[in-house]
């Protein structure tokens, strides 16, 4: 029997010549056809010719086909029985043969007895097929003719095999081969296979390609591993059949050992063979993998295949430019082309693979994830994850959680994802939908690296794929936007910008879907409006702004409408988005070029810009809110440069003269009308940067508001603050706050100005507002329910409340007309301290001013509320990044003058410490808000947005600028963080390293601690900034680590970033001594870690990380009047973690602690500590234990178990490891007996199950074949955790009778995996021969007293006791009489019914 074969495509050729050939000769009519019969009948009277007339086959002579006159079945069965039956049978089968031989040597005989015969029967009463086969064939099907048929083809084939094509096209060896196809049955296989194969072996290269391929319609099942054999080793010698022998091979079945023979075979050659055969290469190995081999010939595969290097860079940009132009193919570019289509074959065979194979698909998945480096991955990784996951759906979850990994640990980055696209973005927009898909939901991701990634799928898609695609893409995106989640509104937005930039011309055509977003405006955030405004007015403005009319109209339509709005919160839109619209217009007029046409069109979008700007003012004025926002917007956009000089005369026009109406006044006057407090700090804003930029950042004009005097009313305290109504109350405290702003402002304009006058005068304002938020402080701490007057303007509601700890925020109020309002006395430049009323001067008093947060910790008899004025930065004006170039200020002499102007005195002024707490207070908080990503969940019933209140001028900026600017700042930082830390060092010399002894000034020691925590704050910050990753930014990351570097060494230029990150590693090392609290310890050990994250070769510091964090942990550390510890939880809980994590011997640290420490903590009163780790008190015990037994369990999970292979060292090394750690586990939970808090016991359970688990994982392996060489350690090891293991259970007798939910979730997990211990036990000892040594009994219900638990009875059925409580040990004397059987125990269960063991128990 024969395996049906499938019919190759060279036979389906052949026959399709045959059918050509037949229907080319077939008569016209039945007439005609008799004639010719007549006339070309072979007349021969040889044995052969007879039989075959006899038989129903007429042959014919010259080129004419031979003719059937019965059913092709019937004339094989007749000359069966003829040749039979013939009186001198068998030898007229050498007759037979000997006539059809001598009828052969013609030509065209030859050739008709290959070519199919002719029927002259109608069709209609055939009871065969419609084909006949040829006479050859026909003699084939008869088993006593087919050996002697095959040996004359086989002999006549030779003849032809160097012959040219005949002219009609019929290949003689091809139609020799071609009657050999689908026999229904082989006499002799072997014979057959032994002569193609040596036809296959002297046949012409094109002859050997035909051959080979049609083996198997040949050859039939017993003969195809011969044929296998032969194929593999002519593979090895003839590389031009590759192609051909390995589709047969998929083909025919084969042993799986030549298989992977031959499959390791092309592995060797993946590098070197033509692209044009790698895709039956890749489908011969891929067809070829088991289940059992499956991962590693993936492996393998995946570290061969290149198909990157497969196309080269000068085919890369033809693909890229006939992409974008659309050009006409050249003759390269179809050589390009081919290459081309070879990988895009490749990818549909492989495509096929996964979709259809199930291992190679999890093997594939499994390959990429078994790849740690980065630098390991190629292109080929992430398209063939593309690739599975859009054919498949089972594997998708798996697929995006890989992904998810490979992100976050920096494996998958932007280059190798542009590189995918740019080298397979045909075969990856065969799976674009997927990719879509993947990337929508990568912007639901909470992880900011993931984000990124996502962003990057839609942007490339839109760059590489077509019209279609780019559509989907921005649909997409408007779908993002119009869901109202924030962070995904924020995530498309910067998309659609990007998109805007990269194409803006495709970005037009799609501008119809970006447009219908302005219907979801109300649930979008200042900051986002901006975005969409700016794109929409890109897409309306840019050049040809004919094609964007429609966009045009609508927008103006939009703005006006929200103008004419009486409700703020559409009045937002419309101010916003006519500024954003100016903007953009201005921008676009400036790029025309010079010539009249261009001036003229210039000069009519002037007219346009300052019309919608008047449009704005006077639609805004009747509300100072909207007056406000409009001042602060419209100064953003002078202060990005957008705004035209012709603009911006019209703007210095009418800005200066109104400021100068509505608040500057001689003190006797009395203005008319009524101009809002609210449109003092924006209106100067506006008016300060107008005038910085027509004069060139020169602000003479208005210097003489930097010191002109503020008159306000009584606003020191005293003993009044509680006799005052709150109403009184409320009016100082708006007071202070509309103050606290125009001085914030003042020190925004004048914080860059060179002069020394100028700069004492802005430090001597900065002083001013650290004293005006003490006393503020103060006034708030008795007013809980008072709302403040807004300051930053562009909020998305009226429900911006401070959140106070004294009382619920109330609502805001209206706005109206506030007493007392704020004047400034026209030109009258007095000293800064006549600036405060005659009944301020107290403030100045030189007594040192200090922070509420400080004051609130030391002072709590007198404070009987705390008040954070962290709560109430919406309610501040933004202090600008420039700011903070007050940093630099040294020693500065201030001139004062008397009222002739001249020099009446002279004073010396500097940044003092408050003031420096103030801007490093401020830095940090803008660090952490640009440079330091935070979880994208927006809390429940929080308002959206309250991260970024206060910080809308600082998000216009780029974090790479924000960088930028704080790596300038490093010199004075560094200068400061030196001055604080020598602050430090002489303290702790005056009071014998005490630093809180009696000689400390308190509000000093605190305002320097702070500091000196928010200078690391800023460092840390800094430094973690996962920008510095980005290539782009290397040389800001060596530069700001060359300020580090230069404080140790002179600075030397061109030095590695190795011998950076070491020098600046030393340099901050050198701080650990001076670190006044557990706060700024942690900080700076975080600051060396990340230091460290950037270093190739982190072993050496890693070792002075765990050295430096015990130090830490060993200090005594000062805490205040009130508190138990100073020490925040959390944060002792980060520091342990990194000792444990950083230091050598986890084991031995967690021994230390536990059996070195906490025995002190035991013998200590109560309210001491461990001598050895201060830190570790009662109150942090829980810390210390929930650490320990986490990085226990780590420890352990993360050691490989052993296997059989290994040496005898490793084993010996692996169960020492073992005892240690079983020895830490014992230590930890008999803690339980003296710590037995419901914190620590919850630790215990949770932690106590994994540890288990991790035994039995990892150990247990190891124990199976260590338990004969090592009888006396496993024995000790596994007594020593039966131990362990009986506590554990009588935990969990102790929950249960507490009748504790927390405890009592965590009891039947623990209870099963104490369970599947001894059955793991016992496992073993089968393994080990060592069977009737296990037994089991009943284990009594204790607590953690050892005391029994009566109200559950031990002696209750068996088989409950079994199922909860049993316990397997091993009899040690049944060892010891085996001589080779050693005592072992599982540590849940005991024998009842021993005495011994009841003692025991």
């Amino acid at each position: 029997m024969f395996s049906k074969r499938r019919r190759s495509k060279s036979e389906e050729k052949e026959n399709t010549t045959e059918h050509a050939s037949q229907a080319g000769k077939q008569p016209l009519s039945k007439k005609t056809k008799k004639s010719r019969v007549h006339n070309e009948v072979e007349e021969n009277d040889s044995v052969f010719v007879k039989l075959l007339k006899t038989s129903g086959i007429i042959l014919k002579t010259g080129k004419s086909q031979n003719q059937l006159a019965v059913d092709q079945i019937i004339v094989q069965k007749k000359l069966f029985q003829t040749l039979r039956k013939h009186p001198s049978y068998p030898n007229i089968i050498e007759e037979f043969i000997s006539g059809l031989e001598s009828y052969i040597e013609d030509r065209d005989n030859f050739r008709n007895c290959l070519l199919s015969c002719e029927r002259l029967q109608d069709e209609e009463t055939s009871m065969g097929a419609s084909y006949s086969k040829s006479l050859i064939k026909l003699l084939l099907g008869i088993d006593i003719l087919q050996p002697a048929i095959i040996k004359t083809l086989f002999e006549k084939l030779p003849e032809f095999l160097f012959e040219k094509v005949n002219s009609d096209g019929i290949s003689m060896p091809r139609l020799i081969i071609n009657q050999l196809k689908w026999l229904d049955r082989v006499v002799d296989g072997k014979d057959l296979t032994t002569k193609i194969m040596q036809l296959i072996s002297i046949a012409p290269l094109y002859l050997q390609h035909d051959f080979v391929t049609s083996l198997p319609e040949i050859l039939g099942d017993s003969q195809h591993a011969d044929v296998g054999k032969e194929l593999s080793d002519l593979l090895t010698e003839n590389t031009l059949l590759t192609v051909p022998i390995l589709d047969v091979l998929s083909s025919l079945r084969l042993d799986p050992k030549l298989l992977s023979k031959v499959r390791q075979l092309m592995m060797g050659k993946l590098s070197s063979v033509r692209l044009d055969d790698l895709p039956v290469i890749i489908k011969f190995i891929l067809h070829s993998v088991t289940t059992t081999d499956a991962l590693e010939v993936i492996s393998e595969l995946r570290e061969q295949l290149d198909l990157q290097h497969c196309i080269l860079p000068s085919q890369l940009q033809a693909f890229q430019s006939r992409l974008k132009n659309k050009e006409q193919r050249s003759s390269s570019g179809n050589q390009e082309n081919s290459g081309q289509d070879c990988v895009i074959l490749l990818f549909d065979v492989i495509k096929s693979a996964v979709r259809y194979e199930k291992t190679i698909s999890e093997a594939w998945i499994k390959a990429i994830e078994n790849t740690a480096s980065g630098s390991e991955h190629k292109v080929f990784d992430l398209t063939m994850l593309l690739i599975i996951y859009s054919t498949n759906t089972q594997t998708k979850k798996y697929i995006e959680k890989v992904l998810r990994n490979k992100i976050r640990s920096g494996c998958f980055q932007e280059q190798l994802l542009q590189s995918t696209f740019c080298i397979h973005y045909l075969v990856l927009k065969d799976v674009f939908l997927s990719i879509l898909s993947l990337a929508q939901s990568f912007l639901h991701s909470l992880d900011q690296s993931i984000v990124l990634f996502g962003s990057l799928l839609y942007k490339y898609a839109f760059k590489f794929f077509d019209t279609y695609c780019q559509q989907e893409v921005v649909g997409a995106l408007v779908t993002h936007i119009c869901s109202g989640n924030e962070a995904e509104v924020d995530t498309a937005l910067d998309i659609l910008l990007e998109l805007v930039a990269l194409n803006l011309s495709a970005m037009r055509l799609n501008a119809v879907f970006v447009k219908g977003i302005l219907d979801y405006l109300d649930n979008m955030s200042p900051q986002q409006i901006r975005k969409l405004f700016y794109i929409l007015s890109t897409l309306a403005f840019s050049k040809p702004r004919e094609a964007s009319s429609h966009i045009q109209d609508d927008m103006h339509l939009v703005i006006r409408k929200q103008l004419s709005s009486t409700i703020f919160k559409y009045k937002l839109v419309g101010i916003i988005g006519a500024v954003t619209m100016a903007g953009i217009m201005t921008a676009d007029s400036r790029s025309f070029s010079l010539t009249q046409e261009g001036a003229a069109l210039s000069n009519e979008q002037c007219t346009q810009v300052t019309s919608l700007l008047q449009l704005v003012h006077s639609c805004s004025k009747q509300s100072p809110r909207a007056s406000a926002l409009y001042y602060d917007e419209f100064a953003n956009l002078i202060q990005e440069g957008k705004l035209a000089s012709k603009a911006l005369e019209w703007v210095g026009q009418t800005i200066f003269n109104d400021f100068q109406d509505a608040f500057v006044v001689d003190l006797c006057v009395v203005p008319e009308g009524l101009v809002s407090p609210l449109c003092l700090a924006p209106y100067f804003r506006l008016l300060r940067l107008c005038v910085e930029r027509q004069h060139n950042g020169n602000l003479e004009e208005i210097d003489g508001l930097l010191d002109c005097p503020v008159f306000l009313t009584d606003l020191e305290p005293g003993e009044r603050l509680e006799s005052m109504s709150v109403k009184e109350h409320s009016f100082v405290c708006s007071l202070i706050f509309l103050t606290l702003n125009w001085f914030r402002e003042i020190v925004n304009a004048f914080c860059r100005q060179t002069s020394p006058e100028m700069k004492g005068k802005v430090l001597t304002r900065l002083k001013h507002i650290v004293e005006l938020q003490r006393i503020l402080e103060k006034y708030l701490a008795v007013t809980p329910d008072y709302v403040p007057p807004l300051a930053n303007f562009d909020v998305e509601t009226l429900d911006v409340t401070p959140h106070t700890s004294t009382a619920v925020s109330a609502k805001i109020r209206k706005q109206g007309k506030i007493g007392g309002r704020n004047r400034k006395a026209d030109g009258s430049k007095t000293s800064s301290l006549d600036s405060l009323s005659k009944e301020d001067s107290s403030e100045c008093d030189p007594t040192p001013s200090d922070r509420s947060q400080l004051e609130k910790e030391f002072k709590g008899k007198e404070e009987k509320t705390s008040v954070s004025l962290q709560n109430y930065r919406a309610f501040f004006r933004e202090l600008d990044i420039e700011v903070f170039s007050i940093l630099h200020c040294g020693l500065v002499t201030k001139f004062i003058l008397d009222t002739e102007m001249h020099t009446e005195a002279t004073e010396v002024v500097q940044l003092q410490p408050p003031e420096l707490l103030f801007l490093l207070e401020d830095l940090s908080q803008k660090v952490e808000n640009m440079l330091t990503p935070v979880a994208r969940r927006v809390p429940f019933l929080k308002s959206k947005g309250s991260r970024n209140i206060g910080f809308s001028h600082l998000h216009q900026r780029s974090a790479q600028e924000i960088a930028y600017n704080i790596v300038q700042l490093l010199t004075p930082m560094c200068n400061h963080l030196e001055n604080i830390h020598n602050y430090f060092q002489c303290l702790a010399a005056e009071n014998q390293g005490v630093a809180d002894g009696p000689g400390v000034k308190v509000q000093e020691y605190h305002i320097m601690s702070s500091s000196y925590q928010r200078l690391l704050q800023i460092f840390h910050g800094l430094f973690a900034w996962s920008g510095f990753f980005q290539p782009e930014n290397y040389n800001l990351l060596c530069s700001a680590l060359e300020v580090l570097t230069s404080r140790l060494k002179q600075k030397e230029p061109d030095q590695a970033l190795e011998e950076l990150l070491s020098q600046s590693f030393h340099y901050l090392q050198n701080f650990r001594h001076s670190v006044p609290t557990f706060q700024c310890a942690l900080y700076l050990i975080k600051l060396l870690m990340v230091l460290l994250e950037k270093s190739t070769a982190p072993t050496q510091s890693k070792e002075k990380i765990a050295s430096l964090a015990r130090q830490f942990l060993c200090r005594v550390w000062p805490h205040g009047e009130k508190e138990k510890s100073s020490i925040p939880n959390d944060q002792l809980h980060i520091l342990l973690s990194i000792y444990l994590e950083h230091t050598d011997s986890v084991l031995k640290a967690i021994e230390e602690i536990a059996g070195v420490g906490v025995p002190e903590l035991i013998n200590s009163p109560k309210d001491a500590s461990s001598s050895t780790f201060p830190t570790l008190t009662r109150h942090t015990f829980v810390i210390f234990f929930r650490v320990m037994m986490a990085e226990l369990e780590k420890t352990v999970k993360g050691l490989q178990a052993g296997t059989a292979a290994d040496s005898q060292q490793i084993h010996e090394e692996k169960l020492l490891y073992w005892n240690m750690a079983v020895r830490d586990f014992t230590i930890l939970i008999n803690l339980i007996k003296v710590f037995d808090s419901r914190p620590v016991l919850h630790v215990c359970l949770k932690y106590g199950r994994l540890f288990v688990e991790a035994f039995l994982k990892q150990c247990m392996p190891l124990l199976d074949f260590s338990f004969r060489k090592h009888r006396e350690d496993v024995l000790s090891l596994l007594e020593t955790f039966q131990l362990d293991t009986r506590l554990l259970h009588h935990l969990c007798g102790h929950s249960k009778i507490h009748q504790d939910t927390k405890l009592t979730k965590h009891v039947p997990l623990l209870k099963k995996t104490l369970e599947l211990l001894v059955c793991r036990v016992k496992a073993m000892l089968v393994l080990n021969n060592c069977r009737e040594a296990f037994w089991l009994g009943n284990l009594k219900n204790r607590d953690l007293q050892g005391e029994e638990i009566m109200s559950q009875n031990s002696q209750e059925s068996t088989a409950d006791d079994i199922g909860d409580d049993t316990s397997s040990q091993v009899s040690k004397s049944k060892a010891t009489e085996d001589g080779e059987e050693d005592e072992t125990s599982d540590g849940e269960k005991e024998q009842d019914s021993d005495a011994s063991d009841d003692d025991s128990d």
